[in-house]
């Protein structure tokens, strides 16, 4: 099956169904590694290729901006910048963040501090424009990555998103980036900054990037209806929720090298009742003989608000595996058993 391709928000620039995500490279990939699944992508037909200031993850003063350099010297070698549309991030306020900016100082999003990221990011990508430039978090107090639904009032200095939107449209005036996004971003965000840029006459963002998955479905209660009414359509993040839905976690196994045995990180998707439905999709799988992450990436692929499905791989294999997801076509019975599982526990893993 070809490739499918779509706009991105409401302009006339089509991303790839799948987006290659890029976050492992400068520290579990290397150079070459990252160049090799550049390749591989781009004869699949990917088109598409998401990158951050910050990346690799987990984020560390002393290899922050090396995904972006890897980005950046495949650019020079192949010389093939106009064949890739490229997103990447800034940073949102953070408390901890102190070696990002050049002054050390923490990290907001201020006119200055955008505007020194964008230059940055230049330079490591080796190039004069970004067409997707992303708000990597809000800059607003908020609880971030996981954790309980609803939202809870925090104290905090923040921005206001007039402001950010305005210093936006100097990036975008100067030819400098193209569109602008959103990331781990709510529903009122996502409309506040549609408002402000109706009202003010500014830039429109095109798509936000959030976690979407088996277990984590929240996103079709904050935002599918905004894509639909509004053109801003979502990118994907962790499809496979963090490796979880391959299944190789489970039984509390912990394989050699993977993301879980390096850094510990990935607590999100072990709440409480999260296994025994991991269990339950890895069966789905097998009862219609897929392979269990092509059908976690083939159902995310499949959604009508999602632009663009960000895969994640470390090795050529998992990268084949996921690129291979828009071969699979998922049957009204393989559907309706995933929406039986959902609905036996929705939201396990917010």
């Amino acid at each position: 099956m070809p490739m499918e391709y779509r706009a991105l928000g409401r302009s006339d620039i089509k991303v790839s169904g799948i987006c290659l995500g890029t976050m492992t490279w400068g520290q579990q990939n290397t150079e070459s590694d990252g160049h090799a699944q550049m390749d591989r992508a781009l004869d699949a037909g990917v088109n598409f290729f998401d990158a951050s200031e910050m990346y690799p993850i987990p984020p560390q003063a002393e290899t922050k901006g090396r995904t972006e350099e890897i980005i950046g010297s495949w650019f020079r070698a192949r010389k093939n910048r106009e064949k890739i549309i490229l997103a990447t991030k800034v940073a949102g306020r953070s408390s901890r963040l102190s070696w990002l900016r050049k002054d050390g100082g923490l990290v907001e999003q201020s006119r200055s501090q955008i505007l020194e990221a964008l230059e940055a990011s230049l330079r490591r990508l080796q190039t004069d424009y970004i067409d997707l430039y992303q708000l990597h978090w809000p800059d607003r107090p908020m609880r971030l990555f996981g954790g309980r639904l609803g939202y809870e009032p925090m104290e905090g200095e923040s921005r206001p998103i007039g402001e950010i939107l305005e210093t936006l449209a100097l990036c975008v005036k100067s030819g400098k980036v193209r569109h602008i996004g959103l990331s781990n971003e709510t529903s009122w965000g996502i409309m506040s900054f549609l408002h402000e840029a109706e009202m003010r006459d500014l830039p429109r963002i095109a798509s936000v990037q959030n976690a979407y998955n088996f277990l984590n479905r929240t996103y079709e209660l904050v935002g599918s209806e905004i894509a639909h009414r509004e053109g801003v359509g979502l990118l994907a993040y962790s499809p496979l929720a963090q490796g979880y839905l391959t299944g190789k976690y489970q039984g509390g196994a912990l394989p050699a090298g993977s993301r879980k045995a390096l850094f510990r990180r990935l607590q999100r998707y072990e709440t409480e009742g999260s296994s025994d439905r991991i269990d339950e999709y890895l069966a789905v799988a097998e009862r219609h003989g897929l392979d269990a992450s092509q059908m976690a990436n083939a159902f995310v692929l499949g959604r009508d608000f999602v632009t663009s499905n960000i895969i994640g791989a470390t090795s050529m294999d998992q990268l084949d595996l996921a690129l291979g997801s828009v071969d699979v076509e998922l049957g009204a019975e393989c559907l309706a058993d995933i929406e039986a599982v959902h609905l036996r526990q929705p939201y396990p893993c917010p």
